[in-house]
């Protein structure tokens, strides 16, 4: 969100927003690549589940992939771009302050 905007909608990402985009998007923050089966195993989700929804993310320009043989395997790994960290970051930020602070002893 810009320092003058009060719409909390502003860094809302509807794309980033679909719970398991959202997923995807938190792991690969924490990282700076993940290998397909690996973010498939962590968040517990079917090859073709998780296909669909990194497809739509690099549609986006968010997710990037490479392509390389490990163990006589071709493997993916997954990456954020600079673009789709900002764009989780933002959308963060957005979800922030559409529930505003959390009340103290709570």
């Amino acid at each position: 969100m810009s320092a003058g905007s009060s719409d909390p909608l502003e860094g809302f990402d509807a794309t980033v927003h679909a719970p398991n985009r959202l997923r995807i998007c938190a792991l690969l923050d924490a990282v700076e690549e993940a290998e397909f089966g690996l973010v498939q195993k962590q968040l517990d989700l079917s090859a073709s589940v998780l296909s669909k929804h990194v497809t739509v993310l690099m549609g986006a320009g968010y997710v990037e992939q490479r392509k390389a043989v490990r163990d006589t395997r071709q493997r993916v790994w997954l990456r954020l771009t600079r673009q789709g960290r900002s764009a989780y970051q933002g959308h963060l930020a957005a979800l922030r302050a559409i529930v505003g602070p959390s009340e103290p002893g709570r």
